[in-house]
């Protein structure tokens, strides 16, 4: 059996043959690869997995087309007048179909990946409960603004949580805007490409203009541990918004959170078909950027995207590196 690599997916040299191709990961020091059956190729007009197999979202635990609209908003109480809002994550090693066949050795929050889309506004005091379930240490680090030993690295605060342990990170939701979470446990590129991270959002006081709201978190997988990634997604699973589209209506206002958390490549990027959408980078301030189509990201980079559609019809989504397009990383937004 040829080794499976993002070029002989490409090439189609790779049949897929619907069997349990298994890639499995040891410790962060050392990996082993079982049966790596997979392709990414053609049907008649667009890329897709070949073979008419689709991945087992039920066995995973999670689905895209449920987590591309799916914001955790925790629990809430009131202290003192002021809201605390709080989540439990917990750190778990599980077995993930990434594609038809191949199943891949993750490190999730909460048993999907991305982890929850966590939501809260501007001002509220923020607590995440962190268990670590896992069989390797972990932590959780937040983008945004926090004191020092809350920022979940190593050497700080509580640092590094080892299997087993715990902690609770607590700090104010500051300031408005799109961020991300992650770990931030050595090898740095590792413990993110297996699949701890998410999106974090924080809505400002003055609330946006209602909108259909999305959430793509763009993200690869790299099965043969090469450091370059054979899978391309937004929310994990490639092409799985190609043959179940993104419902859209007609002249109603989208909003899509987008978050880059790519490992082994230096750039990603989302294009839209069709149409054009005001950009807000890291959704600090309610002035777009631009007015465009296409948008570049390197890693931790995030914004927001906003249109709407001016005609019905089926509409394209993708990276615009047509590598990653050809191994997952798309999808079509059906209007009616």
């Amino acid at each position: 059996m040829p080794e499976l690599t993002r070029r002989r997916l490409i090439a189609g040299g790779v049949p897929l043959l619907g069997a349990a191709a298994l890639v499995r990961a040891g410790s962060a020091g050392g990996h082993s690869m079982q049966g790596h059956q997979g392709h990414a190729g053609h049907d008649a007009s667009h890329a897709n997995f070949r073979g008419g197999v689709a991945v087992d979202h039920a066995a995973n635990g999670f689905d895209p087309h449920e987590i591309v609209r799916d914001f955790d908003w925790g629990k809430t109480s009131r202290v003192n007048g002021r809201v605390v809002r709080e989540w439990e994550l917990i750190a778990v090693d599980k077995e993930i179909e990434v594609m038809p066949g191949v199943k891949f050795a993750a490190w999730t929050y909460n048993g999907r990946i991305p982890g929850p889309t966590l939501r809260a506004r501007e001002g509220e005091r923020l607590r995440i409960r962190f268990a670590n379930g896992s069989q390797h240490p972990h932590t959780i680090h937040f983008h945004g603004i926090h004191p020092a030993e809350q920022d979940g690295v190593p050497g700080l605060g509580a640092g590094q949580i080892e299997p087993g342990g715990s902690t609770v990170y607590e700090f104010d939701a500051l300031p408005a805007g799109l961020h991300l979470y992650h770990c931030h446990v050595r090898p740095l590129a590792e413990h993110i490409a297996k699949g701890l991270y998410g999106a974090f959002i924080i809505d400002p006081a003055e609330p946006r203009e209602e909108a259909d709201e999305l959430v793509m978190v763009m993200n690869g997988f790299d099965t043969n541990f090469d450091r370059a990634n054979e899978v391309y997604a937004a929310n994990s699973i490639g092409f799985a918004y190609m043959d179940r589209p993104i419902q859209a209506r007609l002249n109603e206002l989208v909003r899509v959170y987008i978050v880059n958390v790519l490992e082994y490549d230096l750039i990603n990027s989302f294009h839209l078909h069709g149409n054009l959408f005001d950009y807000y980078p890291t959704g600090t301030s309610k002035t777009p950027s631009e007015l465009t189509d296409t948008v570049m990201l390197c890693q931790g980079q995030r914004g927001i995207a906003e249109w709407r559609f001016p005609h019905p019809g089926k509409y394209m989504f993708h990276a615009h590196q047509s590598e990653f397009t050809e191994l997952g990383w798309q999808g079509f937004f059906e209007v009616s």
